[in-house]
């Protein structure tokens, strides 16, 4: 099987255990298991229950424990429609490689992160591309995908929020994209990794999972709930896609670590706390992005409404690439090419380090920028 390079992975690999500020990090600053542990209050039971944890597989779709735990993130999911996966990015493939056969027809959004388009490419689907463009706030066209839905449409795939601009389709756009989805028949995944960091209200936006019939949610603990090291993910949906997913995930996953879920389930079961510490972290260094993206005149942007990231449009001629290397060599900062996603001409900025970190950063980057003007 024949699959592009995944750009964004390669691209971070290179770079991000070697630069002294990763403001291509999209996760909200990570928190410690120490930090988990007393955010729980358990530290008095945490080694008991370690310790008399058998090193088994576990249960093979998710611990009951964790999967009522990820029911409580929607509105009309059971246990049932839950299934733990290793990351989010295990969910995205398995979706993928269960429902999509060669010749199918699947449309996805672009921007995007790129499973959602180069794993159906790679299994012979037929891919069209939705452009989410600036001038639209990078919101999807309806218009433009009523046009490209065809009876022989087997899946959307959107990204909501979205990485990496940080654009938001409320539930009146999900519901008229779910309607569009409906006419024909077709799956509708949403990647909704990001869900829970919303810039207004309790940060949650509706799930697709919810509104419609065949839709399919895909989550995990790392975004935010800056817990990515825990590598637990979960496809929520229709128990019957679940039932098909499971026959390639006996390939490929067996199941998820049970110390991983665990833990998983201890941070959604106080995810409150968890998601207001993200929330301050998110809501507060997205001002200070805002206010530095105002006072640089070679930076333009679409302001994020939720998410972790934003893309930034930079006025040099320098291939994005080409830029964030000499910005990692000069200024030792890390940002993601625009190159890497298919967005020549932009940068990804992830701006949900511990704040101090954005603030260094964004000074060397002003630093790295004044010595271009002109």
């Amino acid at each position: 099987m024949d699959i592009q390079p995944f750009g964004v992975e390669i691209w971070m690999n290179a770079y991000e255990n070697t630069c002294e500020l990763n403001l291509a990090e999209t996760c909200v600053a990570s928190i410690t298991l120490g930090e988990l542990i007393d955010i729980a209050g358990i530290r008095e039971t945490v080694l008991d229950d370690l310790s008399g944890m058998k090193m088994s597989y576990g249960a093979i779709e998710g611990s009951d424990r964790l999967r009522d735990a990820i029911c409580s993130l929607y509105d009309t999911q059971s246990r049932e429609n839950i299934l733990t996966t290793h990351g989010t990015i295990g969910a995205n493939a398995l979706v993928h490689q269960a429902l999509i056969s060669r010749g199918d027809h699947v449309i996805s959004v672009i921007p995007t992160y790129q499973q959602h388009y180069s794993i159906p490419e790679s299994i012979g689907a037929e891919i069209e591309l939705l452009h989410l463009r600036p001038e639209a706030d990078f919101l999807p066209d309806l218009d433009a995908l009523r046009a490209m839905v065809r009876p022989d449409t087997k899946l959307i795939a959107i990204n909501n929020p979205n990485n990496p601009t940080g654009a938001l389709m409320d539930a009146a756009v999900l519901g008229d994209i779910a309607a569009i989805a409906r006419e024909v028949g077709a799956w509708l995944l949403c990647d909704e990794v990001y869900r829970g960091t919303d810039q207004v209200g309790d940060g949650y936006t509706v799930s697709v999972a919810d509104i419609y019939e065949k839709g399919i949610s895909t989550a995990g603990m790392s975004k935010a709930y800056s817990l990515a090291g825990l590598r637990v993910g979960w496809i929520a949906g229709p128990s019957e896609m679940l039932e098909t997913v499971m026959i390639h995930r006996d390939y490929n996953t067996i199941s998820v670590s049970r110390i991983d879920e665990y833990f998983a389930a201890i941070g959604l079961e106080n995810r409150e706390a968890i998601i207001a510490r993200s929330q301050d972290i998110t809501r507060t260094n997205l001002a200070i992005l805002r206010d530095w993206v105002d006072a640089e005149p070679l930076i333009t942007w679409v302001a994020p409404r939720s998410g972790t990231t934003a893309l930034l449009r930079y006025d040099l001629q320098m291939p994005s690439r080409d830029l964030c290397v000499a910005l990692l060599e000069e200024e030792g900062v890390m940002l993601t090419p625009g190159s890497a996603m298919a967005m020549e001409g932009w940068l990804r900025i992830g701006f949900t380090n511990p704040t101090e970190d954005l603030k260094e950063g964004l000074g060397r980057i002003s630093t790295f920028l004044a010595h271009r003007k002109g």
